[in-house]
């Protein structure tokens, strides 16, 4: 009778449609690797980073700028540069409205001038949530600026990639910013300036063929995918089966195309070690 009173029941209790009504909207977040559900204030204290597992959710562009700018305080610039739709693409300025009002933003990056530990850098940080991160004529002309911002005051570039490719509604336009961005990047770098590339989840397509992966450090957050054309693209050309973990950071580090991938928690302390060595005319700094 007394074990009975005491074992534990085999059933779990499904909250009614009513209460899943009263419980407020956000106040929860599920983590998509593990699955262990969170208060979505405690997700935010760390980070945004799952303490169960360490799945790095994604953040957009603020949210990276508050995290990684001393103070999170960033001096913006080009701020007011806004897409067109110079194709007359049929839906294109529609969904460009669209993105705007539910991303917060005027377009897939936002660049300035602040500070990391101390240091003042010339930053750029893009945004999955617009437009999946595409990048188009206004987010390549953006780039540059900031890369010749970044020449013209000789102060260290550091950016932050998150992109889904090209934006197809611009065509040639915008495969033209490949180029653009790079060349820009080209004469920075040939003036000695230092730029530190960072890929967060995911860095795909032109970006990731371009501006993106031509970092003197080149760094990644733990699990970001960072590849040319997605993995189904590849498997049905190739015909073959690709490593389970085939694109992510760790498997681009083991194949030589990352220097180191760092915890979110670290990266700022990683950017400060990398612009401290280079402010003192040092050896190169040792990121492994």
């Amino acid at each position: 009778m007394f074990k009975d009173l005491f074992q534990k029941k085999k059933y779990a209790v499904v909250p009614s449609e009513r209460t899943k009504r009263d419980i407020p909207e956000g106040l929860m977040n599920r983590c998509p690797k593990c699955g262990t559900i969170q208060f979505s204030k405690e997700l935010e204290k760390n980070l945004k980073v799952c303490s169960t597992c360490g799945h790095h959710f994604r953040l957009n562009a603020w949210e990276r700028i508050a995290m990684t700018l001393d103070e999170g305080r960033l001096f913006e610039i080009d701020e007011d540069l806004i897409s067109e739709d110079p194709l007359q693409f049929p839906g294109y300025a529609a969904k460009l409205e669209q993105q705007k009002a539910s991303s917060g933003l005027k377009d897939a990056v936002i660049t300035g001038e602040g500070e990391i530990g101390g240091f003042g850098v010339v930053i750029g940080v893009m945004s999955f949530d617009f437009f999946s991160g595409s990048m188009g004529s206004v987010v390549g002309e953006k780039v540059t600026r900031a890369i010749e911002k970044a020449t013209e005051k000789q102060l260290p570039l550091v950016f932050f990639s998150t992109s889904g490719g090209a934006r197809m509604q611009e065509s040639i336009l915008s495969l033209m910013q490949m180029a653009k961005t790079s060349a820009a990047l080209a004469k920075f770098q040939e003036q000695g300036g230092l730029f530190i590339s960072v890929f967060t989840d995911p860095t795909l397509g032109g970006v990731s063929a371009s501006f993106a992966s031509l970092g003197d450090y080149i760094l990644a957050e733990p699990g970001a995918i960072v590849g040319f054309a997605g993995r189904i693209v590849i498997e049905q050309t190739i015909r073959q089966k690709l490593p389970d973990n085939f694109q992510t950071a760790e498997f681009n580090l083991k194949h030589g195309q990352l220097d180191k991938v760092v915890h979110r928690k670290e990266m700022k302390a990683m950017l400060t070690k990398l612009l401290d060595m280079h402010a003192g005319k040092g050896e190169p700094a040792d990121v492994q």
